[in-house]
């Protein structure tokens, strides 16, 4: 395969144009399309394919650039032309990390990959150790969380291209931080979507929440699991990225004997392999099964491992927001207890085969705790998803107290797992993030903001207050505003979260991914939980009354209030606060 070669065995006939001039493309056995030897192949020629009679040419399915957008003309890029500086950077093992979450769009007033650069500074001082930046592939519009792209070998244009993106990657790699790119494989998004055109890159032998699906197992699948996985490939080797984060990959159903994220766990093995550096993959996954995060050569008697290397865990979110917010409606309805903090604290899951009455049937099935660290579970208290998918975009920042936001951090960056902060969150934002999109499309639009009120629905909240994704300011209202770490609650917030990350960092035991080292104990009826790390207790407080609890301590390593009191055999909190003591 050379540049200008295309996978296309829909079409009769393929055409290239090539800087206005057309050349015929000559086709092959196997539905790829080869084109003249002798064509420039440098960077800067804008090109397309026409498919049969059609005049209008299409966009290639792995062009790098896409300066016109979406549905502009696609332009030559050489990722092996950029001047890397990071020849000594050694990569980063997740295991004791913590991963920092962010929209590049909404991440500075100027929305850019360059302009990202000047704030990572912040986030070396905070503490961070890998940036997690959301989907940056071609969208169409200006803005949008970047979960509609359909050029997936693009950077897009409105955050400052390729080349941006590598200046971006080598700025971490730096300052000392890995970075993990969130991709996108699961659908594609509503506009701009060519590959149909081209070949059979869906079908509807599987369908999701987003319509027919990623052709994994059917007829010429073998090329679309190629497309992805060079994919992989790109970001991981020519890109320097460190890690991928696999968006919803339930999703991608695949019957295959090797099922493709078994697959992308091999190559990323070989990658680390030859390049000496580690190269993780993170998945998103509603199935609640560690089945996906076993080593493949765990897997034994016809079992399933997939070789992935860790997976988001939505049910510690969601014990640690009921927990605070006492908020029970749809999908919180299970966690209205401590019993469900108490168990994802020592069990890495809630739902571990048993009812969930959201899904109306039993979910998820039981880690073995004695085998899996609890470094592969990456948790939050806030994400991107749980935030924006809330009807107004609201922050926890929004409703609860200062002490209720560093009791929420000290859970998060305490616990046996790997935690991920999203943007703002450690001082405390007042801006939302909200789901925004620029559909030029007004149809599309439309249905996009009627669909969001229908999502809503069965979490009981209003309609009348959900934003218009498709109004600018909702964008815009979701951009941060970092004048505000520098004083009040958020600059006591940060403060806080500062500390823990470092007091996280300095204790060995805080660091220990044994599940079966960890304990809890706890009370529904006076609202306090003690997490016990070897030597170190986590005591909370969520009761707005202070409360003395029978926990020793020789030492306190970290409060929230300075009214805290360490009395040898007790431990006194004021009401909602959390101390950390040995």
């Amino acid at each position: 395969m050379t540049l200008y070669d295309v996978w296309a065995p829909i079409p009769a006939r393929v055409r290239l144009t090539l800087d206005g001039d057309i050349h015929d493309l000559t086709r092959d056995s196997d539905g790829w399309w080869r084109a003249p030897d002798d064509l420039d192949r440098g960077p800067g020629h804008r090109y397309g394919f026409l498919l049969d009679d059609d005049e209008t040419p299409k966009p290639d399915p792995r062009s790098l650039r896409q300066p016109d957008g979406v549905h502009g003309l696609s332009e030559t890029y050489d990722p092996a032309a950029f001047a890397w500086t990071d020849a000594s950077w050694r990569g980063r093992p997740l295991a004791g990390a913590v991963i920092y979450e962010l929209h590049i769009g909404t991440f500075t007033p100027e929305g850019t990959l360059d302009s990202a650069i000047d704030r990572l500074d912040h986030l070396v001082d905070l503490g961070i150790d890998f940036v997690e930046i959301l989907p940056v592939n071609g969208v169409n519009g200006t803005h949008n969380w970047g979960y509609d792209g359909v050029d997936w070998f693009t950077v897009t244009d409105n955050y400052g291209g390729p080349e941006a993106y590598q200046r971006f990657v080598d700025a971490c790699h730096a300052r000392g931080l890995a970075v993990v790119q969130d991709v996108v494989y699961n659908h594609l998004g509503p506009s701009g979507n060519y590959l149909p055109t081209f070949g059979p890159y869906l079908t509807d032998k599987h369908a999701s929440t987003w319509g027919i699906g990623v052709n994994l197992d059917d007829e010429g699948s073998d090329e679309v699991r190629s497309f992805i996985l060079d994919n992989t490939e790109l970001w991981l080797d020519q890109y320097h990225v460190d890690a991928l984060r696999l968006d919803a990959v339930h999703a991608l159903v695949d019957d295959s004997p090797v099922h493709l994220l078994e697959q992308m766990a091999i190559r990323a093995a070989r990658l680390s392999a030859v390049t000496g550096l580690p190269k993780t993959l993170i998945a998103e996954s509603d199935k609640n099964d560690a089945s996906l995060v076993t080593p493949r050569e765990a897997a034994s008697h016809g079992g399933s491992a997939f070789g992935i290397d860790a997976q988001w865990s939505d049910d510690f979110h969601h014990s640690v927001h009921v927990s605070l917010t006492g908020e029970t409606s749809g999908y919180y309805e299970d966690f209205a207890h401590l019993d469900a903090l108490h168990k994802v604290l020592t069990r890495g899951f809630f739902h571990d085969g048993t009812w969930s009455s959201f899904r109306e049937t039993y979910h998820g099935r039981p880690i073995d705790t004695e085998r899996m660290p609890g470094w592969r579970l990456v948790v939050a208290n806030q994400n991107h998803d749980q935030i924006g998918n809330r009807a107004t975009g609201d922050r926890l920042a929004a409703t609860l107290d200062d002490g209720q936001l560093v009791i929420a951090a000290a859970l998060t960056l305490t616990a046996p797992f790997t935690p991920m902060l999203f943007m703002g969150e450690e001082w405390a934002a007042s801006t939302p993030w909200q789901f925004f999109t620029s559909h030029p499309e007004a149809d599309l639009g439309k249905a996009t903001g009627e669909g969001r009120i229908a999502e809503f629905a069965k979490m009981g909240w209003d309609p009348a207050v959900v934003p218009d994704p498709q109004d600018p300011e909702t964008f815009t209202r979701s951009k941060l505003d970092w004048s505000e770490t520098a004083g009040g609650r958020h600059a006591l917030v940060l403060d806080a979260y500062k500390r823990l990350i470092a007091l996280r960092r300095s204790e060995r035991e805080l660091l220990d991914p044994a599940l079966s080292n960890v304990s809890v104990e706890h009370s529904e009826e006076d609202r306090w939980l003690v997490l016990t790390r070897g030597t170190i207790r986590v005591a909370v407080n969520f009761a707005a009354e202070e409360q003395t609890l029978d926990v020793a301590s020789r030492e306190v390593l970290f409060a929230s209030d300075d009214a805290v009191v360490a009395g040898g055999a007790s431990l006194t909190l004021p009401g909602h606060s959390v101390a950390v003591v040995r």
